[in-house]
């Protein structure tokens, strides 16, 4: 009797939201663009399906989800169902450069926890920092506008 190794196929989807074909037994693996029957590649659509206010889902200085604040999230991941989610993390500009990229990216990488725990593939996870503001930093309203946790879709 042979008895070989499972392999199990997946699609992974990049950070350009194009899918392909993945097989890997833990020690070896391929990896192929996915293809229509025309030959061009399948790419999924991206959009913004969600913004987190970081004040409301994290402590100041903090990166960690309360349960409340999780629950909230997974029930947003169960709803959205999309076919895969980049994460992205953004800050006023309060502290410095380097402190905010790092913030901003460990906050990501909570929200994308929460989504991985509900199931839902992860595309990318990114920190922005304080260089992607969406409102000035020179009022109390702009800055609490500027520290969120945007989600984007892969439909």
């Amino acid at each position: 009797m042979i008895k070989g190794e499972r392999y199990v196929p997946t699609i992974w989807v990049d950070p350009d939201g194009c899918e392909h074909w993945v097989m890997d037994d833990g020690v070896e693996g391929y990896m192929s663009p996915h293809v229509n029957r025309q030959g061009i590649p399948v790419c999924r659509t991206m959009n913004h399906c969600g913004t987190l206010n970081t004040d409301q889902y994290f402590a100041t200085d903090s990166a960690r989800l309360s349960s409340s604040a999780q629950q909230s999230l997974q029930n947003f991941f169960q709803q959205t169902q999309a076919v895969s989610y980049t994460i992205v993390g953004h800050t006023d500009s309060r502290a410095s450069d380097e402190y905010n990229m790092k913030l901003s990216y460990r906050r990501a990488n909570a929200v994308a926890g929460v989504a991985r725990k509900m199931g839902a593939r992860i595309a990318d996870v990114r920190g922005y920092g304080e260089r992607m503001p969406k409102a000035s930093n020179n009022t109390a309203d702009g800055m609490a506008q500027n520290r969120r946790v945007e989600i984007m879709c892969w439909r």
